[in-house]
């Protein structure tokens, strides 16, 4: 029997949703049969092996009763491997959603129903990609199963729990919505794990050879540092480097929302640590550790510095006393346009821990606390370091800081610092070059 063009995804549909079921009933029989036998769950790999196993006998099997739909009229032998694929990532992947997260280049990955995906480039460009299902019920099935098999915890995606938060198995983050969404919305943000340091971002062009100098003095000399920015303007990635530069004897306890700053991938640079990830509750509303929560429990795990991996809530007051309390050289992230907007946003975040304390009282703390706030912008697809304010006193309900680097500057860089942090930064290796030419 023949097949016409347009037949052909048809044909080809309907074998690909047979086979993903002939898959998924094996492997839960096969789960079944282990646990009757007391045997230990499979992994990744044998399931992975099952799957094709039983996709390649499902496919012969149906040639051989000369099932239309595998007849060689229709597809070539390197097509029914491509249909077996494509089955196998619909069980245990993420489906056609799988070919995206496969290439490096791709750092963001935007899914809105069946439509058109929308894909960000690590060069910051844009791109235009065919749909990664046929239907939005099946996108709510795609996520719905990755809610099941990828989180840690099982999790539920339905109009009842409208929203999802999830880290993939690659470190990649996911979030989803529904119901509240004109259609199904799906979001990745990928992470590459990659080392990160001072030296490579200057050569990235991301800061000038006299931040490099002068951030790598700050971590050493133990300065607390808030890094600020916009989505995407790489925090994360300069809060690795500034984490390579503290002396891999120091003992360091990360708190995250998810895990990005990958340490665990970097031992030999920092063995002594303990990464810390908040929980949201399970499918019955318990068990939920907030970032707050473990700002509190990280202070109790002996660190000699605490990094978090971005506030934006009632943990900014527990970090602070730990700031203020002797962890002097902790870091953090948090969102910010502007190095000067930092302190207003953490006050107001301080306030977010019902503590009761007055915004004056805050700024002092505040600024007995934070050291030095660096901010990063983004333009025309490249990350630089734009801004670096000094804390130096508060005044009522004003943090009195100075601008001590500024892109645009036209005086020499950090001729602002005070008399006392310039020998305290020297001491720890800072050259400022420039501004000693420019003298």
């Amino acid at each position: 029997m023949m097949f016409t063009k347009t037949e052909v995804p048809a044909v080809r549909t309907r074998l690909l949703s047979e086979l993903t079921k002939t898959i998924g009933s094996a492997l839960a029989d096969d789960r079944l049969e282990r646990d009757s036998a007391l045997k230990p769950a499979p992994t990744d790999i044998d399931e992975r092996h099952l799957a094709r196993m039983t996709a390649a006998s499902e496919i012969a099997k149906r040639r051989s009763v000369a099932d239309p739909a595998v007849a060689s009229a229709v597809f070539t032998e390197s097509e029914e491997h491509g249909i077996i694929d494509e089955a196998i990532a619909r069980v245990l992947g993420l489906g056609r959603l799988e070919t995206l997260l496969d290439d490096d280049e791709i750092s963001d990955i935007h899914v809105r129903g069946c439509a058109k995906v929308w894909v960000k480039l690590r060069d910051g460009s844009r791109r235009e990609c065919d749909p990664i299902v046929d239907s939005d019920e099946e996108l709510v099935d795609l996520i719905r199963h990755a809610a099941t098999r990828l989180g840690k915890t099982e999790r539920r995606f339905d109009p009842a729990n409208p929203e999802l938060n999830l880290q993939l198995p690659d470190g990649s983050r996911l979030f989803a919505a529904m119901e509240v969404s004109m259609r199904p919305t799906l979001i990745i943000r990928r992470h590459r794990f990659e080392f990160s340091s001072l030296k490579e971002l200057w050569l990235r062009n991301m800061m000038t050879n006299d931040v490099r100098s002068f951030l790598g003095a700050a971590v050493r000399a133990r300065r607390n540092i808030v890094i600020a920015g916009g989505t995407g303007s790489g925090k994360t990635t300069l809060l690795r480097a500034l984490i390579n530069e503290i002396p891999s004897s120091e003992r360091l306890v990360t708190i995250e929302d998810a895990y990005e700053l990958g340490l665990d991938r970097f031992e030999n640079l920092h063995p002594d640590y303990d990464a810390l990830q908040a929980r949201p509750p399970n499918i019955e509303g318990r068990g939920e550790i907030t970032m707050a929560d473990l700002t509190k429990m990280a202070l109790r795990m002996d660190p000699d510095r605490v990094m978090v991996g971005e506030v934006r809530g009632a943990e900014a007051f527990p970090m602070l006393m730990a700031m203020s309390q002797g962890n002097n050289g902790s870091m953090c992230t948090m969102h910010a346009d502007s190095a000067r907007s930092v302190f207003p946003k953490l006050v107001a975040y301080v306030s977010m821990a019902s503590m009761g304390i007055p915004a004056e009282t805050v700024n002092l703390l505040l600024a007995s606390s934070v050291h030095f706030v660096v901010h990063i912008e983004v333009a025309d697809g490249s990350r630089f370091v734009s801004s670096i304010r000094e804390v130096v006193d508060a005044d009522g309900p004003t943090i009195i800081s100075n601008e001590v680097f500024s892109r645009t500057q036209t005086v020499a860089p950090f001729a602002a610092l005070r008399a006392p942090t310039i020998a305290l930064l020297r001491e720890h290796g800072f050259v400022d070059t420039e501004r000693d030419t420019w003298s």
